[in-house]
Formats: C-alpha cells, sequence, structure tokens
C-alpha cells in the first residue's frame, strides 16, 4: 500500500505538526484525511495500544513558562541495576526525560541520563539532592550538566514536512505542540 494512502500514515502525518486549535480537533484532522471523528479516535487509541505511538502528549517551552534552569544529570549506574533504577527516577515529577545510553569509556562512564527542570539552578539543585536521597545515590558518581542555550524544542517528526499552515504557526508561537512520538525507542 502506497504510504500516501495509508490511514495510518495519514493520521501520523496529520498530527505530528499539532492538533488545530477548535473545539474539536480530531473531527477537524478527520475531515482533512477523509476519517470521521470517530475514526480518528479509534485509530490513535489502536495505534496507541499496539506501540506504533509510544506516547500522545504536549511540547512545552519551559524557558516561557519562567522554568530557565534546566540540567542534565549523567549518571554511571551499575547494569544490572540501570533499568529498576531508571523507572525510579522517572517516577519523579521533576524529572521530564530518563534513557538509558552506551557509556563511551574511558572518556565517558555515564549511562543513565535524567533532566531535571526548575526556576533557577538552586531550586534544580535542591530537588536532584532530594532524589540522590529518596533514591540512596549518594555514592553513585554522576554529573550535572546545566544547558546555556536552547536551539529546537519540538517532537520529533516522522514523515515528510506538511506545509505550514495558520494553524501551526499558532502552535508553535505558543509552543504547545501535541506529539505523537513512534514507538521502538
Amino acid at each position: 500500500m502506497n504510504k500516501r494512502h495509508n490511514p495510518d500514515q495519514l493520521l501520523i502525518e496529520a498530527i505530528q505538526n499539532g492538533l488545530p486549535l477548535v473545539s474539536r480537533p480530531y473531527a477537524a484532522i478527520g475531515k482533512r484525511i477523509g476519517m470521521s471523528e470517530s475514526e480518528v479516535l479509534a485509530k490513535l487509541s489502536r495505534l496507541l495500544k499496539t506501540g506504533a505511538i509510544k506516547r500522545f502528549g504536549v511540547v512545552v517551552c519551559h524557558r516561557k513558562l519562567g522554568y530557565c534552569a534546566n540540567a542534565m544529570v549523567v549518571w554511571n549506574i551499575p547494569d544490572e541495576q540501570v533499568t529498576s533504577l531508571g523507572q525510579q527516577l522517572g517516577q519523579f515529577d521533576c524529572v521530564t526525560l530518563c534513557y538509558r545510553r552506551a557509556r563511551h569509556l574511558p572518556d565517558w562512564p555515564y549511562n543513565l541520563y535524567c533532566m531535571i527542570h526548575g526556576k533557577d539552578r538552586n531550586t534544580v539543585l535542591d530537588k536532584l539532592d532530594g532524589i540522590i536521597e529518596q533514591c540512596d545515590l549518594t555514592d553513585i558518581p554522576h554529573q550535572v550538566l546545566f544547558s546555556r542555550r536552547c536551539f529546537k524544542q519540538r517532537g520529533a517528526i516522522y514523515t515528510p514536512r506538511q506545509p505550514v499552515t495558520e494553524e501551526t504557526k499558532f502552535f508553535q508561537k505558543t509552543c504547545i505542540l501535541p506529539q505523537a512520538v513512534a514507538g521502538g525507542y
């Protein structure tokens, strides 16, 4: 089947740049791609359940909301503990990302990464101290890497770029973009 005519692909293309700012966004999307509102909702539900879409949420430009201190905390977690500690760290409200990456020895021993946002550096460091205490991570090597500048913030694009519409421009200005993230990561 041609991707352009695959209903799932059409739906992902339709939502990847955000939802229309109307009272019934799923009906508007359906109209644009030849589906009913209920078909759009059913397909999104199925795509989420099957893992084709891993997450459906918003991208918030935290700096515009006053959260100007952002730190990536990198941890050197024993390999046999990284999964359980990653799940534990991911439960904290202040942690917005938490994932495992390969170490690059001998220069980079870190294998677990988590992002913490706060209004200022001290707030972020206080949150980190709380995490370290609650998770008993005092003896675990880590580094705190504060962001200096934000170059780009948006969800990933998985299909060819669509034309920029006035709706998309509005979402980009307000930086509240519902995003579908493809599964498998």
